[in-house]
């Protein structure tokens, strides 16, 4: 039997098939609706699914979906196999804690640095014995971009660039190209830095959509070698959380 993982985030829906940890299916979405459910349904044996969401509004396809299989809210109190230290875990995002279950389920004997590359950029640590103490949060590629652009009255609106390389811009676009591509860079090394302080070996897990632009970005680093990526960790996480959850 399978599970369908569904993780609702600020831009897409990603929906995922397991049978058991084994990652069987993945599709990505703007707008989820009845028909795609009722496909995935029709198509896979699911038992068990469970929805992350950030959303606080539920939809028809949400609605419906729990009238068919067992349906799992995932929420705090589901942080299967670590110990969540976060002050207000009832704050804490979803997907954050999702994907830091993902990272210690898929290396659980080391300590793990989880980078999700999304409209937001976040940054949380989980040690080789599971303790989760929090992490940060700063804005992403993209909400970089727009910001200077939008509150600015000169500077245009331009796109990342994979083969951008110089250590400063010799114009606009380049320097604009320079500050937020090389502040990225320079701000993934310094929290790295921070958290391999704590002694412990350690893995840079990352996620999200920029999780290869991240990757390119240290590829030429120190830490190039301890980088995992793992674009589908929310939902592993998820998975990994349902598989252990009998309510």
């Amino acid at each position: 039997m399978a599970n369908l993982v569904i993780d609702i985030g600020n831009t897409y829906t990603k929906i995922a098939i397991f049978n058991h940890n084994q990652l069987q299916h993945t599709e990505q979405h703007q707008f989820t609706d009845t028909t795609t459910i009722n496909k995935l349904l029709d198509s896979y044996a699911v038992e068990k699914a469970v929805i992350s969401s950030v959303k606080k509004e539920k939809q028809e396809w949400q609605t419906l979906l729990a009238t068919k299989v067992k349906l799992i809210e995932f929420s705090a109190a589901m942080a299967t196999g670590i110990k969540n230290h976060y002050l207000t875990p009832h704050t804490l995002g979803l997907d954050r804690l999702a994907a830091v279950i993902g990272a210690h389920n898929l290396y659980p004997a080391k300590s793990n640095v989880v980078i999700d590359g999304g409209t937001c950029i976040t940054y949380d640590w989980v040690d080789a014995a599971g303790n989760y103490f929090g992490g940060s949060i700063s804005p992403g590629l993209n909400m970089r971009y727009k910001a200077l652009n939008y509150y600015t009255s000169g500077l245009p609106l331009i796109s990342a660039d994979d083969d951008f390389k110089a250590g400063y811009g010799n114009n606009t676009t380049t320097a604009i190209q320079s500050g937020v591509q090389n502040g990225i860079k320079y701000e993934l090394t310094g929290f790295i830095e921070s958290y391999k302080k704590n002694g412990e070996e350690l893995n840079i897990v990352l996620s999200g959509g920029d999780s290869i632009f991240f990757d390119t970005l240290l590829k030429n680093s120190i830490f190039a070698p301890y980088v995992k990526i793992e674009p589908h960790l929310v939902l592993k996480g998820l998975n990994a959380a349902i598989q252990t959850n009998n309510d």
